[in-house]
């Protein structure tokens, strides 16, 4: 028996002399049975000296929240939840209906690889779904829950969904302070090494993090930018994938801080080089096992499903862009000449389209990838918006246009126009204005989210717009 569940069972029952079954004031009755995965959860707290847990759950912009409890209450935690004030959280609820309930997914469970305390004990993560107590239903809210709804809609069509991003990020000095500066540690380029590259001893340390944590990472390099880098890890189901980005992002920062860095998913943080991206590859596999995207008699090994899942993403680009490149900065990245894509097409060969189909050495490894998502983007949110213009592309058999083989940046308005080729939204305003004629899209982040996102990013440009630059007077001041 879990030492964490002997304890509180103990302090329940000799108090007064109650039973289980009566428990006091202060010891609630149990509401419902421990799983099976929650008490294995529960050894493992105790294998590994767990102290503290931190329960974990996203806002719907997508920075992580989380409340701190101890190890001895993980059994209440999985038992009853905890409770919270949704009304303190950006674009969950009105003060008048505040109460929400945290339930950890024990699937989730993972110790925190630089939480260890000097006595030998640690802290650990579990990433939580969110309750909305009135109704004892998953809150709408909810980020984890609205992707949750978009695996539901592909499992009802026969598929499950895999995903596998490529999030990358920069790597910057930090000033006597410990605040931030966009003073990159290295002169490195793509695929270099050191000397050049200096941040490879930084990137080692975060890839032992990740393992420790249940990653399984296929690569690491530094990028085309200075400062820039990637770290790839394998796909898996979308689920457990957007939980796998919203964990990397936290180690990337905390491991890079150890050593004296400053890590940012920030789309542009530099101008004038490359920005940094989120490719997704995605693909739908039947019940039987089988990726429904592959057709070896095709020319470019792609089913007619997947051709139909690529097409609903090109129709939807424009509304998803609202959500995958959430950020006024997101379209400092979205323009020609720094390897973003911007162009509505797809092609089988280069990446100036916004969506390829990679080489793939086996008919399991077919699937598509989208170019334009960057990492600022709340994952829940641009994986339930892609899935769900890929399925609407499937349930109406969306025919997909020829591939574009040649360079869409070479090509004139003339000549984008004469192949069909339209461009991205320019800014998040008119990415806004596209969400907001995408009933798809509105639907695919339910009524709660999609009102309160318009919300929060139509506040966000109209302040970009009347904020003043430091290009601005750096121009104009003297001249005028």
């Amino acid at each position: 028996m879990s030492k964490c569940r002997r304890k509180r069972r103990n302090l329940c029952a000799n108090q007064q002399g109650f039973s289980s079954s009566t428990a006091p004031i202060g010891c609630p009755k149990m509401t419902s049975e421990l799983s099976e995965a929650a008490q294995e959860v529960l050894d493992e707290i105790d294998e590994k000296n767990v102290d503290f847990l931190r329960l974990q759950f996203t806002d719907i912009l997508g920075t992580i929240k989380n409340v701190s409890i101890t190890a001895d209450q993980a059994e209440k935690a999985f038992t009853e939840g905890i409770y919270f004030d949704g009304s303190s959280i950006n674009g969950f609820v009105r003060i008048q209906e505040s109460d929400m309930r945290l339930d950890p997914d024990p699937s989730t469970f993972s110790v925190l690889p630089w939480r260890e305390n000097v006595e030998g004990g640690s802290s650990a993560r579990l990433i939580c779904d969110v309750i909305d107590t009135s109704t004892g239903e998953p809150f709408s809210g909810d980020p984890r829950g609205v992707l949750k709804r978009a695996i539901e809609r592909a499992n009802d069509m026969g598929y499950t969904v895999n995903a596998a991003p490529e999030p990358e990020f920069f790597l910057f000095e930090e000033d006597e302070e410990g605040r931030a500066t966009t003073k990159t540690n290295d002169a490195g380029g793509y695929f270099d090494l050191a000397p050049k590259d200096l941040a490879s001893d930084v990137r080692r340390d975060i890839i032992y993090g990740l393992e420790d944590m249940g990653f399984d990472i296929e690569a690491s390099h530094h990028e085309v930018a200075q400062g820039q880098h990637e770290i790839n890890f394998t796909y898996d189901d979308a689920l457990s994938t957007a939980d796998n980005v919203a964990t990397f992002r936290s180690v990337v920062r905390a491991i890079a801080a150890e050593h004296d860095l400053h890590a940012t998913f920030m789309p542009k943080p530099i101008p004038k080089i490359n920005g940094s991206g989120m490719h997704t590859h995605l693909s739908l596999f039947t019940e039987d096992g089988e990726n429904a995207f592959h057709d070896e008699d095709d020319e470019f090994n792609l089913s007619e499903t997947a051709k139909s899942f690529t097409a609903g993403i090109l129709k939807h680009a424009p509304a998803i862009t609202a959500v995958s490149n959430p950020t006024v900065n997101s379209y400092k990245r979205l323009v020609p000449g720094y390897e973003a894509p911007v162009y509505v097409a797809w092609s089988d060969r280069n990446r100036s389209a916004l969506i390829r189909k990679p080489a793939a050495r086996t008919p399991a490894a077919s699937r598509i990838e989208a170019r334009f998502p960057d990492p600022s983007c709340n994952p829940y949110l641009a994986f339930a918006a892609l899935i769900h213009a890929g399925l609407d592309g499937v349930e109406q058999d969306l025919e997909c246009d020829d591939p574009v083989r040649e360079n869409i940046y070479d090509f004139d308005e003339e000549k984008r126009e004469e192949y069909g080729i339209t461009t991205l939204p320019s800014n998040l305003g008119e990415a806004v204005e596209a969400l907001e004629d995408d009933e798809v899209i509105q639907d695919a982040l339910g009524e709660h989210v999609y009102e309160n996102f318009v919300e929060a990013k139509t506040q966000e440009h109209k302040e970009y717009l009347v904020d003043v630059s430091d290009w601005e007077l750096d121009r104009y001041l003297e001249k005028f």
